[in-house]
């Protein structure tokens, strides 16, 4: 069965090009479920006359989900929903946390949980001596079954005790803020590259396949650094927004 398309008209006096806003608006929908992953879309042609736009618009809008991973389009049954992206907002929260009030179902899966002594370019980023105990953590999270990212976190020993039965059920931002640590400054680079065999296997992508990468280090009210993250994304389900202003 063919999915409907969203009727709504899109605005002509805005700046931001015709085919975007229509790519926008199909994401909308793809994002909030109400064209379901496996779905298959109108052609460019019955897209285009909901949407009042040229069909060369229509097909630029089209292309461009397909560039992002929400489209494919597959010879013999045309253009296809795959999944919506996580989009997520640049702000001081835990993948978990943002993951859940998107509705995305978050898991974890367990990898390691140890205490450690913390090697020197996360004893410099804690701002701690070298060979400081930290609880070292490595987690493969999920988002609606399909694996997202693998995270490795560093915790001093001295701000919270962490065990695998806790992050198994919360993320690591709510146990920090339940022990009285709320992170409150952050530092964080984010980058890209190729996936090693490892990680791709772990993510359930081919090897190589393109990922985003985040170390982020976080201080508490008190300036205290509460945690060192070192993860990274499947690019082809993940994304960061941003709203800018001048």
């Amino acid at each position: 069965m063919d999915t409907p398309a969203p009727g709504a008209a899109l605005d002509r006096r805005s700046p931001v090009p015709l085919y975007f806003q229509a790519a926008g608006k199909l994401e909308q929908l793809i994002e909030s479920g109400e064209m379901p992953v496996g779905g298959r879309l109108d052609n460019e042609v019955e897209l285009a006359e909901r949407l009042g736009v040229s069909r060369a618009t229509m097909r630029r809008a089209v292309q461009h989900l397909v560039e992002r991973g929400v489209l494919v389009r597959k010879r013999g049954i045309g253009t296809q929903i795959v999944h919506p992206k996580v989009r997520r907002p640049v702000e001081l929260s835990s993948l978990y946390d943002d993951l859940a009030k998107s509705g995305q179902r978050p898991t974890t899966r367990i990898r390691a949980v140890e205490v450690r002594p913390a090697p020197d370019h996360v004893a410099e980023a804690l701002g701690v001596p070298a060979g400081t105990e930290v609880t070292w953590l490595e987690r493969l999270r999920f988002a609606a079954g399909e694996p997202l990212a693998l995270m490795h976190n560093a915790v001093p020993v001295d701000v919270l005790r962490l065990r695998a039965s806790d992050l198994e059920e919360r993320g690591l931002y709510e146990l920090l803020r339940a022990a009285g640590y709320v992170p409150r400054m952050a530092d964080q680079v984010v980058g890209a590259r190729a996936a090693t065999a490892a990680e791709a296997r772990l993510l359930g992508d081919a090897r190589g396949a393109a990922v985003l990468t985040m170390t982020r280090t976080a201080w508490d009210a008190s300036g205290r650094a509460v945690e060192y993250g070192s993860h990274i994304y499947r690019a082809s389900r993940y994304s960061i927004a941003l709203t800018l202003s001048s």
